[in-house]
């Protein structure tokens, strides 16, 4: 079974940074960091998938408010 009907585009780390207000290179340390959304590298380019942005935004959101 194709899944390619179900799956969304992968955001781009311009994107992410767009989103996120924050610099490209902030998700690049990050990246090196394990701290911030998880990505794939392709070739040399990070890809993230939107719901797993959204998922590390609400953990960042719960951290700050208890």
């Amino acid at each position: 079974m194709r899944r390619s009907d179900s799956r969304h585009p992968k955001a781009t780390a311009e994107e992410v940074s767009a989103f996120l207000g924050i610099p490209v290179a902030t998700l690049y340390q990050w990246r090196h960091a394990r701290t911030g959304p998880p990505a794939v590298k392709i070739g040399r380019h990070l890809r993230f998938d939107w719901t797993d942005v959204e998922t590390w935004w609400d953990s960042q959101k719960a951290e700050q408010n208890p």
